[in-house]
């Protein structure tokens, strides 16, 4: 876990702006920046970045955050990446608390990172010696061009060319970088040798492993880096990084099987392709493509092998599916794949084929009538049963109701008994984190006032005093009081911290909304702070007028009450007369 002071001290040393103009070019416009969304396509720019709230906001989808959340969104990032992103930029080195195990393994990481680059280093300088490899790639169609930008090399044929490079060869850092083995007689030998070298690299930019193509028969034709601590199959994906821009540009992302088929997609101009590392698609990999766009298409060949793949991807976009994105299969014609297909076609047949690609709702359905007999009541009772499980995985709640619609049709039965036999969730988008056992009544528009105040102004809660602070305890200021606290407690100055400080709130959405409201308007500390005096104001004024309707209608009984009656007598004209004499409130 990262200590919430180092990720405060961080955003108060990062320029959100550079950190979004690396990525999408910014124009000046007033005080703020402006861009067309890297999040949907416009082409009037709504996409603002504010350098003094050290945040951004996009006036056509909604979409904002800090400069971690830019990262997140935009670079496929988890939380820890994208701190360690921003805290490598200003030469900062992440606190994390970890065990001692997790310390010894990220001590290792640092380490490989070198070791990885080092050794494509090499082999990329070996390709110019090798014709042979040379000759290969431009069989396959490649350019020079192409291979520079994915790093393609060459592992010669031999069992210890990386002695060259290193002169530790025998140490510890080849072994667990993957690149070296030693055998039962004790002698260290390279793990590539005689292949063409395609590096993966992370969304930072970083090698941190090998996929490895043989040149001529032998086996096996694919060899790839084993698991390391900097490399996790499950969570990688081949030109990802090479192709995040063009991703957003095209609006897709195609996901094919093999190494040559993103790099040859890329060489005939579709360059928005990645793949899997000889493994089958996983919830991670589709988490991480959806960050990137709202279209993925799952390309797969046409033989029974590629309908058993597209099934795994099915089952594992289920829960990872979200209103607004789409989720497609391609299926190539019989003795083809992307490489060859793209070759013989062209790019615009291939977009063709990828314009046709078939939904997975289509898939979902199609494969569940297919395996039975719908003809019978055993039949449509069987499809049920095994639509069930694949039905609660899914989170997208719009479309589960198209799908659990079609499905009571072919099964002949109304969608309320589809959805009372699957057991299914009414309504709600149950990727959310759940709802809290007391419901959270909507800010009212007071609240929401102060939010804005609030937001823009985060000092403003450490000057509240303890009867202030007592105003706030109503259940539909709880959104204030909540935030209130967060900010003493944190001691946060700026927007951007704020939202950080309140990531696993659950009015975290609320205060980013807010602070997408107030992105434009001019800084007037002034005005702000009659705002929020304003707003107390009003806070006590309805407790003090309740109060004394109260002892009105019940009567003074004694002196005791007496007195308050009369304290109330002289607050309440206070209290009028703040807001006679034009005390300011935020609505």
């Amino acid at each position: 876990m990262i200590p919430q002071s180092f990720i405060q001290e961080l955003l108060g040393r990062v320029d959100i702006v550079d950190v979004v103009d690396r990525h999408v070019k910014l124009k000046r416009a007033g005080a703020n920046y402006l861009a067309c969304c890297p999040f949907h396509s416009e082409k009037t720019p709504s996409f603002t970045v504010s350098p003094a709230k050290q945040f951004y906001h996009c006036f056509g989808c909604g979409a904002h955050g800090t400069a971690v959340g830019f990262l997140m969104e935009y670079g496929g990032m988890g939380f820890v990446e994208a701190v360690k992103e921003l805290a490598q930029g200003v030469g900062m080195k992440v606190p994390e608390v970890r065990s001692e195990q997790a310390a010894r393994r990220a001590e290792a990481g640092d380490d490989l990172y070198g070791v990885l680059l080092k050794a494509a280093q090499f082999y990329r300088a070996r390709l110019k010696d090798a014709p042979r490899a040379i000759g290969y790639l431009k069989q396959r169609g490649l350019s020079g061009e192409i291979a520079r930008r994915f790093g393609i090399g060459y592992a010669p044929d031999g069992w210890q060319n990386l002695a060259a490079a290193f002169s530790d060869y025998d140490g510890p850092a080849l072994a667990a970088a993957g690149l070296a083995k030693t055998n039962e007689e004790g002698r260290r030998y390279d793990v590539f040798r005689d292949r063409i070298m395609f590096p993966i690299v992370d969304v930072r930019g970083n090698v941190i492993g090998f996929g490895a193509r043989v040149l001529g028969e032998g086996e096996p034709k694919y060899l790839n880096s084993p698991e390391t601590p900097v490399f996790e199959k499950g969570r990688e994906l081949y030109g990802l990084y090479q192709a995040r821009r063009t991703i957003r540009e095209a609006g897709r992302v195609v996901v094919v099987e093999g190494y040559m088929d993103v790099v040859a997609l890329a060489q005939h101009g579709v360059d928005y392709a990645v793949a899997t590392l000889g493994t089958a698609t996983t919830p991670l990999h589709v988490q991480k493509l959806a960050r990137q766009s709202d279209e993925i298409v799952f390309c797969f060949d046409g033989d029974e092998a590629g309908r058993r793949a597209a099934w795994r991807a099915l089952e594992n976009s289920l829960a990872q599916l979200q209103d607004g994105k789409q989720v497609k299969f391609l299926f190539l014609p019989e003795g083809e794949d992307p490489d060859s297909y793209v070759r013989k076609h062209g790019k615009a047949a291939f977009e063709a084929l990828l314009d046709r690609a078939a939904p997975l709702s289509r898939i979902l359905l199609d494969g569940l009538a297919g395996r039975v007999d719908l003809s019978t009541a055993e039949g449509r009772a069987k499809c049920i049963h095994e639509a069930k499980p694949l039905l609660k995985q899914m989170q997208a709640n719009l479309l589960r109701v198209q799908v659990v619609r079609e499905l009571a049709e072919k099964c002949r039965l109304p969608p309320e008994e589809v959805a009372r036999l699957c057991e299914l969730a009414p309504g709600g988008d149950r990727s959310r984190p759940p709802e809290p056992r007391v419901a959270r009544p909507s800010p009212t528009p007071l609240a929401r006032a102060m939010l804005r105040v609030l937001v823009s102004n985060p000092t403003f809660a450490e000057r509240l005093s303890q009867e202030q602070r007592a105003l706030l305890s109503s259940p539909e200021l709880a959104p204030v009081a909540e935030l209130v606290d967060a900010l003493k407690d944190s001691g946060v100055a700026s927007p951007a911290m704020l939202f950080e400080a309140t990531r696993e709130s659950q009015y975290a959405m609320l205060y980013q909304d807010v602070a997408g409201e107030t992105l434009t308007a001019a800084e007037d500390v002034e005005s702000a702070q009659a705002d929020w005096a304003g707003a107390f104001i009003q806070l006590e004024l309805v407790c003090v007028q309740s109060e004394y309707q109260r002892l009105t209608a019940s009567g003074a009984r004694n002196d005791a009450e007496r007195k308050r009656f009369q304290e109330l007598s002289r607050r309440l004209a206070e209290l009028k007369g703040a807001a006679g004499n034009g005390a300011r409130t935020p609505i």
